[in-house]
């Protein structure tokens, strides 16, 4: 037991700092985009993209999800879609694109705080979304003609204080959830380390990391982001970047895999829920990130760290 509280004890200053930082990212961004949503600038940016969905075949009014999606969270994504009438097949090819490239403003500030460039993960993230939305539409089979059943959205100018307050709710409601999932896995990764189970993990895991050409010590990073994603596992992730146990080279092949394939559990079932085929979205993605991940390494290879 005295192990277990020093262990605690080391681990909480630098918890505390990265939950910190993590907590004010999160209300900063989601107030900026509740602003944005409120006074209609969202809906324009979705009128902008609309002509490209056709690409994906989807509607126009898809578009409005994606990038709610893209630019808040899948929580706002599948609220959307929630109003509108989309078969499973298109469900499923937007779920993907979602899945792969939402809250990116908060994610891509996550990863670039691990040192990897911001720009690159914004462009990877978007390219992969668009590739997999063309391809999931020429490889999935044709409509059978069953829609999910929906209701119809009204768009109307609400009350500020309603809204506000609602945002303040749910926000309120996030940041205690986000507070005690970071520190609890914070600790729980410490702990692992110190007595030796997170090197038993790396082995058991090793055959998977080598498959998708990740180091095998990387093993509870990748774990972490596919359970919960990267907001939450951001405090691990930094936490294994400051004590040195990751070099620059794991980072960015870690940070390539998991910035297009995470939150493989809650996001994946709530999108699932909604009428998408689940494992199209998950293999469609690992997919994604094993040729990504391999192609980053034969660079490197071939070109040095340049």
């Amino acid at each position: 037991m005295a192990s277990v509280r020093d262990s605690i004890k080391e681990i909480l200053p630098s918890t505390t700092k990265t939950c910190w930082w993590i907590v004010k990212l999160t209300v900063g961004v989601s107030a900026a985009m509740m602003l944005l949503k409120y006074f209609g600038i969202l809906p324009i940016i979705a009128d902008f993209v609309q002509p490209v969905f056709k690409w994906f075949g989807l509607p126009g009014d898809a578009s409005l999800a994606y990038v709610s999606g893209y630019f808040v969270n899948v929580y706002s994504a599948l609220a959307v879609i929630g109003t509108l009438d989309l078969t499973v097949r298109q469900i499923t090819i937007l779920g993907t694109m979602v899945l792969c490239s939402h809250s990116m403003i908060l994610e891509t500030a996550v990863i670039k705080k691990t040192g990897v460039s911001g720009t690159a993960i914004v462009i990877v993230r978007t390219l992969s979304a668009i590739l997999l939305g063309v391809i999931l539409n020429r490889i999935l089979p044709p409509e059978d003609g069953s829609l999910i059943a929906a209701s119809a959205a009204e768009t109307t100018q609400q009350e500020f204080l309603p809204v506000f307050l609602e945002w303040l709710k749910s926000t309120l409601k996030l940041v205690v959830m986000m507070v005690a999932i970071i520190y609890s896995l914070n600790i729980l990764q410490k702990l692992l380390k110190d007595f030796g189970i997170m090197e038993k993990i790396s082995r058991f895991l090793r055959p998977v990391m080598m498959f998708f050409g990740l180091p095998p010590k990387t093993a509870f990073l990748w774990i972490v982001a596919n359970l919960i994603g990267l907001g939450y596992g951001a405090a691990a992730m930094l936490d294994e970047i400051e004590h040195g146990s990751l070099q620059k080279d794991d980072i960015v092949l870690i940070d390539t895999h998991i910035c297009v394939s995470h939150s493989n559990l809650e996001d994946l079932l709530l999108v699932t829920a909604m009428g998408a085929v689940w494992y199209v979205m998950l293999l469609s993605r690992w997919a994604l990130s094993f040729l990504l991940v391999w192609a980053v390494r034969l660079k490197k290879r071939v070109f040095g760290s340049r």
